[in-house]
């Protein structure tokens, strides 16, 4: 359960990518119902830090805060690329991973992760400027240079900036359900969810316009999920050529438009699984999966358990 959690800064920390982690896990949304995480900002260097900003950052915790955190989340820094990291923070890491707990790194903090030994064997993802030099240097890591972030539980590892957001939504989402991180994203002003295997290029990132956009047709794809569409179709809705339309939609959402709509079923069976007791035919068919046997197939290659799995963590033996 992610109750506690901590992010570790080093000297030349980036402000943004830690204030991403305090933005989710570090304000207290019980006011909303929303779950209140203990949080904590530990330096692996001495009580007083220099961001890349030039600003300075001071915190009580030591690493010792490290041995009880469920999460320990990694920012990006200032030369972590070609950096020493402390000895005592590498262990901390192997151990907090050797007992059970996550980590996370947004952007340049993989570096870390991979001088702790962590990325070993795993796939990694990183932003894409730093791709390149994080394989050269850890050889045994699966680099992912183009996606968002990566969740190969234990280690969940993030591009830059934004993406750090996502895969804080996500964790929060796998923890907690659905629910609680549409509202954190609502509160945050964010979308609520975006793949870990999206693009991280968006060739075109513009802001939408009534007279350039595909924004019109993602809502109503949004509102009929059930429906079976063609690429024409929604191109037609579009007033577009099927062709200028699956460019456009690429560059705008960083998908296909099969892809984009196959994962908005399964989040909108995710929250019908949690929060009524539909069965499983009912789901699908309002999902747009047709049947119980297609909803756990697509739902399995996407999530990594079964509707009736997830259903029970959620609400628990009866429910499911």
């Amino acid at each position: 359960m992610l109750r506690n959690v901590a992010v570790v800064l080093l000297d030349g920390v980036h402000p943004f990518e830690l204030g991403v982690v305090c933005e989710v896990f570090g304000i207290d949304r019980s006011d909303e119902g929303l779950p209140v995480y203990d949080f904590a900002v530990v330096s692996a260097e001495g009580p007083t830090l220099t961001t890349h900003a030039g600003f300075t950052i001071s915190t009580p915790y030591g690493l010792e805060r490290l041995d009880e955190a469920d999460l320990i989340a990694v920012p990006a820094g200032e030369s972590y690329l070609g950096r020493d990291f402390p000895p005592a923070l590498l262990n901390a890491l192997r151990r907090a991973v050797d007992r059970g707990a996550r980590v996370l790194s947004v952007c340049s903090g993989v570096f870390l992760l991979g001088a702790a030994g962590l990325l070993d064997g795993r796939r990694c993802a990183t932003h894409w400027r730093h791709a390149d030099e994080l394989a050269l240097q850890y050889p045994r890591a699966a680099v992912e240079a183009d996606v968002l972030y990566v969740d190969e539980d234990p280690v969940i590892t993030s591009a830059g900036t934004a993406a750090g957001i996502d895969a804080c939504l996500h964790i929060v989402r796998k923890e907690q359900g659905t629910e609680v991180a549409n509202a954190i994203a609502r509160r945050m002003v964010v979308p609520p969810h975006r793949d870990g295997g999206q693009a991280q290029y968006v060739e075109r990132p513009l802001p939408r316009s009534r007279c350039d956009t595909v924004g019109e047709v993602l809502v109503w794809m949004e509102e009929h999920l059930d429906a079976e569409v063609t690429v024409e179709q929604l191109a037609d809705r579009a007033h577009m050529s099927p062709r200028t339309f699956a460019r456009r939609f690429q560059q705008e959402t960083g998908t296909t438009p099969y892809r984009w709509i196959l994962r908005q079923r399964v989040l909108a069976a995710q929250r019908l699984l949690e929060a009524t007791d539909e069965t499983m035919d009912a789901i699908a068919g309002r999902t747009g999966f047709g049947t119980a046997a297609v909803l756990r197939h697509h739902f399995v290659r996407t999530l990594g358990t079964t509707p009736y799995m997830y259903r029970r963590t959620f609400r628990g033996p009866e429910a499911a």
